[in-house]
């Protein structure tokens, strides 16, 4: 008796049933994403737990010296935070970024002596002003890559070092500048929680750990993976429907407000800031310490404020020169680029993660009877 082609396309459709795997369990699948969210919060904790805690024994345990030096560490990696986004997430070269931080300071000092506002809101304020600037500077990265950016972003920061150099940082005076003329110079009034050195670096340390949470934040949701598209390839990114336009000024943007908070924080901290201290050569190390430090981990800003600052003092601590460190930053800046792309945060997660995998092992090995 012989089969109508009917019969053989049921035959073959069941075979094909029976051959092609089980649909996935809705409730594994919803268990499995709520693991994942779960870690992710998890991991969040324990960023601001670490860096409030690191604040916290700073505070106990170093000398008046070491305070205030960690204290402008940890205000700085408030700002190189803003670096690495744009790097680590997008690929883009900004050497602007502590003239941005110049420029948060600027505003933060303005309004605290003209007007008298809350510490916070200043800090705020500077924040923001820096972002707007850190738009308009972002601009030339619809455009512009690589060199060209880079190039445009340091000729930025040359115009604000000689800007800075001419009109100085308000310091209490009157005038839309706020300068002092033949008498002694104000300082910014801190918070009133924070008015010895060991609070303001515990404080510090608060405002640190909040932004690299905003910064946190915004990589695991859509803008992380629109950046990420974006990094990926501007085609890639248009056909999956990415305005482009939208999240390259938005991450500009959050990168100046890191930078504007740094320099408002940096400015309570010491009182006071000097137009002399902005230099464009300063925007290129905090970019090239950034890459040192690690720009696709938190854990670098933290490492690259410490750079900035910590190393320098301890040269000077022993009697060395703090300027060798320049020295020792070119080498580590050739490492990281050669040898070890993830910096010196990704090279301490990855023996981390080395050893806790062979700790793991033996700890089930000895469990066993």
């Amino acid at each position: 008796m012989s089969l109508a082609p009917s019969s053989f396309a049921a035959l073959g459709t069941a075979a094909r049933a029976e051959a092609a795997p089980a649909p996935p369990d809705a409730a594994a699948l919803h268990r499995a994403l709520a693991g994942v969210s779960r870690q992710a919060w998890r991991s969040l904790a324990v960023m601001v737990c670490a860096v409030l805690l690191f604040g916290l024994l700073a505070s106990w345990l170093a000398n008046a010296y070491w305070i205030k030096t960690l204290t402008s560490a940890l205000a700085l990696s408030v700002a190189v935070a803003g670096v690495a986004l744009l790097y680590g997430q997008l690929g883009l070269v900004s050497l602007c970024q502590h003239a941005l931080l110049g420029a948060g300071g600027w505003v933060a000092l303005r309004l605290s002596h003209g007007l008298q506002w809350p510490f916070e809101l200043s800090v705020l304020a500077g924040g923001l002003s820096a972002a707007l600037i850190g738009m308009l500077a972002g601009l030339p990265a619809l455009r512009l890559r690589g060199l060209y950016l880079a190039l445009v972003t340091l000729m930025m920061a040359g115009g604000f070092q000689v800007l800075a150099t001419a009109i100085g940082f308000p310091d209490g005076g009157a005038g839309w500048l706020g300068r002092m003329m033949g008498s002694e110079r104000l300082l910014m009034p801190r918070p009133a929680l924070a008015l010895s050195d060991a609070a303001y670096l515990r404080y510090t340390a608060a405002w640190l750990a909040a932004v690299l949470a905003l910064v946190e934040l915004h990589r695991r949701t859509r803008a992380g993976r629109s950046w990420a598209l974006i990094r990926r390839g501007e085609a890639a990114a248009t056909a999956a429907g990415v305005n482009i336009l939208l999240y390259q000024t938005w991450a500009f943007g959050l990168a100046g407000f890191c930078a504007g908070a740094g320099g408002a924080l940096l400015a309570g901290g010491v009182g006071q800031l000097d137009g002399r201290a902005f230099t464009a050569g300063d925007s290129v190390m905090m970019f090239a310490l950034s890459v040192v430090g690690g720009a696709y981990h938190w854990l670098g800003a933290v490492v690259a404020g410490l750079l900035l600052r910590a190393v320098p003092a301890l040269l000077t601590d022993f009697n060395v020169n703090g300027f060798l460190a320049q020295i020792f930053f070119g080498a580590a800046l050739l490492h990281a680029l050669v040898t070890a792309p993830g910096g010196i945060a990704g090279q301490w997660l990855a023996l981390a993660g080395a050893l806790g995998h062979r700790l793991r092992p033996a700890a089930q090995g000895e469990g066993r009877p």
